[in-house]
């Protein structure tokens, strides 16, 4: 059997076999239109729009059961012994009806809405009510036949069903069910006790008129509400109300130009968005794919950022812009390096093969002086082959390295054992390095190795005597070596720093020095160039300093 592990990697399996390609575009506008359909799909789903359509029935038969109740208090034949609290003056309710903290505590006695559609339990429709077994109250049969009259009229608009019961649940209302009781009902009870209550109860003559309405749980429900009728601390009566509240669909079918508003102003913002992340993001990974593509074939130019594009994005393409110039510069050098490498390797291995070609067809004939002297030829260029890899590994090397942020060279102590190193009686190399010890982030050897290939370089060309100077710039120490020779001809100094470019070839020379030089230098965030100062060779180091330095 497999895992729980095998199991998960099985569906991910499935699910990536099975994924769509999909465009930034689509994702991006799908999003925002699921966003903005949540709220919609949590009014259905959630019922929290029907839920308060439910509520605002509910909070309506209260208003209206409070309304039937003054007017019952007005009827009653007896007197009142117990006269309400004084109303406050209208200035002590603000506009929202709420209490203001200086009327009297027991005059505002407001019922609160209990309704939840969510949670409360519907109960069964309401059953017949049953024989009395008693005689109902005179005073109370008065009272409910003196306001039948606004009962009757309210029913008219309100579309509620109202009974009034006495304080023993007998109905005393004008209609076929008077003299019966309602006292066997939970919230008949319950007012009967002076408490108002709220319930829920299907609705007997129920029959779906809509497709969607099975999505609606308030289309087969009634609101009942009991409210007790009270003369001062007594319960004289009940009022028993109860209606169907407005159903999902047709409350969005009275605000249906509310909500079709809503809709089209958010498909616009949805419209409009998508077309911001598009020009903003999207668009420019596009534009950023066709320059890969481009780069990737051997082109160089890279579209101009977009001005619509993100901060991250904008980097992205600077990035990348630097990244195609330096591949493009690496091509041009690798291409320029290989062609120069092939003739380098070229020539000694000509000479190689052209003196194996005579030993094999006249080496019979040869003389042992003349086969020395070809032998010979063939060991040099063999020579020369020997420092050519050698000095290409050397330059891959320096080509390598990455700067190192934790080294820390003093550049005194490195030119002092370079020139005590070189200083000899053909060649007088001196320091003119004063002031404090300078210290850079360039590895000693490497500062040494640098040194000792121009000091080499000076001292082949003939020289005297090579000065080095040095400054502090901000962040850099610039260190200058200068000889007496007979300097770099004018057409030679833009190619100084080329694979195999030298003047020395007959004296051995590589052309890898100055190219090994730079790399190293290079990779340690440091840089060599030419400096004419109109005698002599003169070569600057743009040493980076540590950055406590």
């Amino acid at each position: 059997m497999l895992g729980q592990g095998g199991l998960i990697e099985g569906v991910k399996d499935t699910i990536k076999t099975r994924w769509p390609a999909l465009r930034l575009r689509s994702i991006l506008f799908g999003v925002l239109i699921f966003t903005a359909l949540m709220p919609g799909f949590g009014a259905i789903f959630l019922r929290v729009y029907e839920n308060v359509l439910v509520r605002q029935t509910e909070a309506e038969l209260i208003a209206q059961a409070a309304a039937y109740d003054a007017a019952f208090d007005l009827a009653w034949p007896a007197p009142n012994l117990d006269p309400p609290p004084p109303a406050p003056d209208d200035n002590e309710s603000d506009t929202t009806g709420r209490r203001s903290s200086t009327a009297p505590e027991p005059y505002f006695t407001p019922d609160a809405l209990t309704i939840d559609l969510n949670t409360m339990p519907i109960l069964p429709q309401r059953p017949q009510p049953q024989t009395a077994s008693q005689v109902a109250d005179a005073d109370a049969v008065v009272a409910a036949r003196a306001i039948a009259p606004l009962i009757a009229e309210t029913r008219r608009t309100t579309l509620a069903s109202v009974l009034v019961l006495d304080a023993q649940g007998i109905i005393i209302s004008d209609g076929p069910l008077q003299g019966k009781s309602y006292a066997f009902l939970a919230e008949v009870q319950s007012a009967v006790a002076g408490r108002s209550q709220s319930v829920l109860r299907r609705r007997g003559d129920y029959v779906p008129r809509y497709a969607f309405e099975v999505l609606s749980r308030a289309s087969a429900i009634r609101v009942h509400y009991a409210r007790p009728i009270k003369l001062g601390d007594r319960t004289v009566g009940v009022l028993l109300l109860s209606r169907s509240p407005r159903a999902l669909f047709r409350g969005i079918y009275d605000d249906l130009g509310k909500i079709a508003l809503v809709i089209a102003v958010i498909f616009v913002v949805i419209v409009g968005l998508a077309g911001l992340l598009s020009r903003a993001i999207a668009k420019p990974i596009e534009q950023l794919t066709q320059a890969s593509a481009h780069v990737g074939r051997g082109g160089s130019e890279v579209p101009p950022t977009p001005a619509t594009a993100t901060i991250e994005i904008r980097a992205l393409f600077d990035n990348f812009r630097r990244m195609a110039a330096q591949i493009d510069l690496r091509s041009r050098y690798l291409r320029d390096f290989a062609a120069a490498m092939s003739h380098e390797f070229k020539t000694p291995l000509t000479g190689i093969r052209g003196v194996l070609e005579l030993i094999e067809e006249h080496g019979d004939t040869m003389n042992a002086q003349e086969r020395r002297r070809f032998i010979a030829n063939a060991e040099g260029d063999a020579d020369r082959l020997s420092r050519l890899v050698a000095r290409l590994l050397e330059l891959a090397r320096a080509d390598m390295a990455t700067a190192d942020e934790t080294v820390s060279t003093s550049v005194e102590n490195a030119v002092r054992g370079v020139a005590d190193a070189l200083h000899d009686e053909d060649l007088a190399v001196e320091s003119e390095l004063q002031g404090p010890l300078s210290v850079v982030s360039v590895p000693q050897p490497v500062l040494e190795a640098v040194l000792t290939t121009l000091i080499e370089n000076s001292r082949q060309a003939g020289a005297h005597k090579v000065i080095i100077s040095g400054r502090g710039e901000e962040g850099f120490f610039d260190l200058t070596l200068c000889d007496d020779g007979p300097g770099v001809p004018i057409a030679d100094r833009e190619r100084l720093f080329e694979p195999f470019f030298t003047t020395k070839r007959s004296q051995g020379g590589t052309g890898l020095g100055l190219p090994i030089a730079r790399s190293l230098l290079t990779g340690s965030s440091s840089a060599i160039d030419f400096v004419d100062n109109g005698a002599g060779a003169c070569f600057r180091l743009r040493l980076k300093r540590t950055p406590d330095a």
